[in-house]
């Protein structure tokens, strides 16, 4: 397995006050599969996220990714983890105003050891057009699109998208969403998708659901279908 999370524990307060927001999950991916994790709010779907991308460690329980254990890992560890084998994209592109597209790429490719080639990353995600513009004279799709070519650049193991679609429109959210589905077909990259979004669950190999820190679903889509056949 890809990713095998096991008897995940994660608390947070004590006493009267102690809430769990991973309640003994247990969670296996396999590589190169898309994975659709839904839940309402205060599940545990973004504590999944943390734990997967090494932002935060379990209190008990493992995690192994791609044969890595993640679990006790030290702060420098994780960020090296993150460094090499994550990529992250996020409801709010996050670009940095004052570089151009190419520039808000480069950086992270500078810092990463085996980088793809910028010029495969912006055709791949059909922005190369826009390689000179700055992140305000691009629509909200295409930022997003940037925001995918900036995690891609360092060609991740893993691509964890939390609530990419969030603040796009119907049209634009379609758009983004085939677009992680042509990096997942191109380069093989595992993607794991946080979302609230039960249509989105369409497009994914593994359906995944969370309540009240507990993983209370994970079956494999038989019914899979296309980013461009969802309706959303």
């Amino acid at each position: 397995m890809f990713i095998n999370l096991k008897n995940a524990v994660k608390k947070y307060g004590s006493g009267e006050t102690l809430v769990y927001a991973l309640d003994h999950a247990e969670l296996t991916l396999g590589e190169g599969e898309i994975c659709v994790i839904l839940g309402p709010s205060g599940s545990g779907k973004s504590t999944i996220l943390n734990m997967l991308g090494g932002l935060d460690n379990l209190d008990e329980g493992e995690l192994t990714v791609a044969g890595r254990r993640i679990t006790g890992l030290s702060g420098e560890q994780r960020t090296d983890y993150r460094k090499e084998d994550v990529g992250f994209v996020f409801q709010f592109y996050n670009l940095i105003p004052d570089l151009t597209v190419e520039e808000n790429i480069q950086v992270v490719a500078d810092i990463s050891d085996k980088p793809l080639a910028m010029d495969e990353v912006l055709q791949a995600l059909d922005i190369e057009k826009y390689r000179r513009r700055f992140p305000k004279e691009l629509s909200g799709g295409q930022q997003q699109r940037v925001a995918i070519a900036r995690a891609m650049i360092k060609n991740p193991k893993l691509l964890l998208c939390d609530e990419l679609t969030g603040a796009l429109d119907t049209k634009s959210s379609k758009q983004v969403l085939e677009f992680v589905e042509k990096m997942n077909r191109q380069f093989g990259t595992t993607v794991v998708i946080i979302t609230h979004n039960e249509a989105i669950a369409g497009m994914a190999d593994r359906i995944v659901r969370l309540r009240d820190g507990r993983i209370c679903e994970n079956r494999e889509n038989g019914q899979k279908i296309s980013a461009a056949g969802l309706v959303l």
